[in-house]
């Protein structure tokens, strides 16, 4: 196992750098100049924006600049944002503990209710509730996030007073109910039909004959010999899962006005501020390549016969 980790561990690094390198450039690509956005509509010395390209290295070829950039991220130094001149660490501290809270938040939404009602129709498949948790998450699949966040705004904030129409304070999971609920529909989704498929099949399976056969007490054979099978598909799902939360907070923040990393991503996006955004993509990397290697070493845990050398 500890070989398998390390190997891994190595393997992440050439990703790492590739993805880092990919996103460097899509938003060096981009047309506009930050310097130049910075100064807005007032006018301009050519030779005062050259040197402040010069100050920050913009003025040096591409591959240097993000040669430059990465020897700075290994020693802990996003670097600076060009508008506001203020170490993008610093955003990135205030801004990710409020989007790691809301996609905690939305990810035991999906763990808890998606697997709940997934083993629920599972286990009376072409039932009732069945044919309804289908109807359920095709309609959930069906409507966009944005249109189910102004929709469920529009009626538990104006219509009904339920809770607050935007985010005023991040610390109050009260708050953070509903944007972690339209976070979460898509994934609830896709989890709850994985679920109650993978349960379906396995029901049909020789070991579930044989557990039943053998007289094992029926939450023994469910909780054990059922779920842990079924659930292998879903950890995987939900592993890959973590990392598209955190990325489809962008459009739950801006709907409602959560100080997250999407509001800072929208804004450096809007000044070409690339740095920004490859300082925040690279820790998402980092998260997601982490998560992945938890989901592998899960599949261990709930499958005995899988060993990794």
């Amino acid at each position: 196992m500890g070989r398998y980790v390390a190997r891994r561990l190595l393997q992440m690094i050439p990703v790492f750098i590739g993805s880092t390198l990919l996103i460097f450039c899509m938003m060096y690509a981009l047309p506009g100049d930050p310097v130049r956005a910075m100064m807005g509509d007032q006018a301009y010395d050519p030779t005062v924006v050259a040197s402040i390209k010069k100050e920050l290295g913009l003025d040096q070829p591409l591959l240097q600049q993000y040669v430059n950039y990465m020897t700075g991220l290994f020693q802990g130094d996003f670097g600076t944002q060009i508008a506001s001149q203020r170490p993008i660490a610093d955003v990135i501290a205030d801004a990710f503990p409020v989007t790691i809270r809301l996609t905690l938040f939305a990810f035991t939404f999906v763990t808890l209710v998606g697997i709940g009602l997934g083993v629920v129709a599972g286990l009376r498949p072409d039932t009732l509730r069945d044919r309804g948790l289908l109807t359920l998450t095709l309609v959930l699949v069906s409507m966009p996030s944005f249109v189910l966040g102004f929709l469920l705004q529009y009626l538990l904030a104006f219509q009904w007073s339920v809770t607050t129409p935007t985010v005023t304070d991040s610390t109050d999971f009260s708050q953070l109910m509903l944007p972690a609920i339209v976070l979460a529909s898509l994934s609830l989704a896709y989890v709850a039909r994985l679920t109650r498929t993978s349960i379906a099949e396995n029901l049909r399976s020789d070991y579930m004959r044989t557990a039943v056969a053998k007289g094992l007490p029926r939450r023994r054979v469910i909780g054990v010999h059922l779920m842990r099978n079924s659930l292998i598909p879903v950890v995987t799902f939900l592993g890959i899962e973590l990392g598209n939360l955190m990325t489809g907070a962008i459009v739950t923040e801006g709907i409602f006005n959560v100080r997250g990393i999407g509001i800072e991503i929208y804004d450096a996006l809007s000044r070409r501020e690339g740095a920004t955004v490859v300082g925040i993509a690279s820790l998402m990397v980092l998260i997601y390549l982490a998560a992945s290697l938890i989901v592998d070493l899960l599949y261990a845990v709930l499958d005995p016969r899988i060993r990794y050398a």
